[in-house]
């Protein structure tokens, strides 16, 4: 048994050894992003011995990753890595402000009974939080962090198929980091996704953002999204002074062509007097400082790792619509599965690649409660708000009335990692989905009641087009 020191394992010296003279370890990683140092630290606590490879470890500075959902803030607790969270600036959030045209509504994030307290997630920009990650890292006895690019995989001269570490550029030098398991959570850009994993994302919009300063919000400490005959924009605080906004666009939309005056024009013609006024002045501030980013919105089903001596996690494995804000909740909750089925329990040796395939195909399924239904609604969800036809807008509007009826604990809890059961989220969403039919059906004028049955089939098939695709996405292995 691994000694440990304050329920941790204590430090190896001769692993230490291995790590930093041969670059040799039980388990290499590429990427010391969220999932990356919260990996590294959870195997390196359970004694593994772990090389972390990381191309720049200056401050990421991203528009996108920064709000964790109360599911993610607990499994971050669960892994010990809640401090990371501290002096960090983070901003408490409490729920959802949805507004839908000139009505608005706020969900907030439900309890588990009335007396327990209410959950909450956390907001904060996202170098300064995987700084925090890194910095665990860094001071965790059995992981060396090294700075240095990973550029191929090395495969075993006797069995190809096998993956034996990665070969890396250091400072101009070609270098190799060898281990029983290597890791790739090199994000939503992988380099090594295409040749080990047999789908490619697929793209429907971007969102481009802009940090806006001391703004005023209708619900302070609540994410907005608001809703309206546009793609939907989304704002949220991520420091004392500073929130983030996020507006959608997607692909070849004629409001942002150049003819229209491109994303600037699309944001200063259409989105500004669409926001709420108090927030417009922060907004045109912004838009005219300028620094416009953009993050492309991608959708990638997971698939289950089959090469031996390899695991993709992360955005490298599975993306969805960052619309529900679900990716780091995701990684946290795979951390802590992975956390237990590769336990030096569950896998006394990392080399015995078909014990670890063996778990790797358990962890494909044991994540799917808690991946797939954000998976799911992500897509589902950003289907609705984008709506771009009248079957969508008929759904769009039943959701919205679905928020105002006040019976949210399922549907918000689903948003924020804490219902993990597939089963309610398909409960809910035809739910909304005949609630749409109804409000089309009370909206409906006498002279045109001859022609309903057909548009409510209509309603309810576009339901089906929206959500089937995503679930048998998710059934796949």
């Amino acid at each position: 048994m691994t000694p440990t020191l304050n329920g941790h394992a204590s430090k190896s010296e001769a692993a230490a050894r291995r790590r930093i003279e041969y670059h040799e370890a039980d388990v290499v990683i590429v990427g010391a992003g969220i999932l990356g140092c919260a990996l590294a630290v959870t195997l390196g606590r359970q004694g593994r011995s772990v090389l972390l490879l990381e191309s720049s470890m200056k401050e990421p500075d991203r528009i996108v990753g920064e709000l964790l959902q109360p599911g993610g803030v607990q499994a971050l607790e669960q892994l010990g890595l809640l401090d990371c969270l501290d002096d960090i600036d983070a901003i408490v959030v409490k729920g959802y402000y949805v507004s839908y045209f000139k009505d608005s509504v706020e969900l907030e994030y439900p309890k588990d009974s009335p007396s327990s307290p209410a959950p909450l997630g956390k907001t904060f920009h996202h170098g300064r939080f995987v700084m925090k990650l890194r910095q665990a890292a860094l001071e965790c006895p059995n992981v060396t962090v090294v700075e240095t690019t990973a550029t191929a995989l090395v495969n075993s001269t006797t069995n190809p198929s096998q993956v034996l570490g990665v070969e890396c550029i250091t400072k101009d030098l070609k270098d190799c980091y060898f281990a029983q398991l290597t890791v790739v959570a090199d994000g939503y850009a992988s380099k090594f996704r295409k040749s080990h994993h047999p789908h490619a994302p697929k793209r429907r919009s971007k969102f481009w953002g802009l940090e806006m300063i001391d703004a005023q919000l209708p619900s302070p400490n609540y994410g907005h999204v608001l809703l309206s005959d546009t793609p939907p924009v989304l704002i949220y605080q991520i420091g004392t002074h500073e929130t983030r906004i996020l507006i959608d666009i997607p692909d070849n939309l004629p409001a942002a062509s150049v003819k229209n005056g491109g994303v600037k024009g699309y944001m200063k013609n259409v989105i500004l007097p669409s926001l709420p006024e108090c927030t417009q002045p922060a907004f045109a501030a912004a838009l005219e400082k300028g620094n416009l980013r953009s993050m492309p919105n991608s959708f990638l089903p997971a698939a289950t790792n089959k090469t031996p001596g390899l695991m993709i996690l992360g955005d490298a494995l599975n993306m969805r619509h960052p619309l529900t804000g679900g990716g780091m909740t995701v990684a946290l909750n795979d951390v802590c599965t992975i956390r237990e089925l590769l336990s030096p329990e569950a896998v006394p040796d990392l080399g015995n690649t078909t014990l670890v395939l063996n778990q790797l195909a358990r962890f494909h399924w044991a994540r799917k409660n808690a991946s797939s239904v954000i998976n799911i609604l992500a897509q589902a969800l950003y289907s609705l708000f984008a709506a771009d036809d009248v079957n969508l807008r008929a759904l769009q509007r039943g959701c919205f009335r679905y928020f105002e009826i006040g019976s949210v604990g399922g549907p918000v809890g689903l948003l924020a990692g804490l219902i993990k059961k597939p089963l309610i989220l398909f409960y809910h969403f035809f739910t909304v989905a005949f609630l749409s039919i109804w409000v089309l059906f009370r909206d409906t004028p006498f002279t045109h009641l001859l022609f309903f049955p057909f548009r409510a089939i209509m309603v309810f098939w576009t339901a089906c087009v929206v959500i089937f695709p995503y679930i048998f996405a998710e059934m796949r292995s």
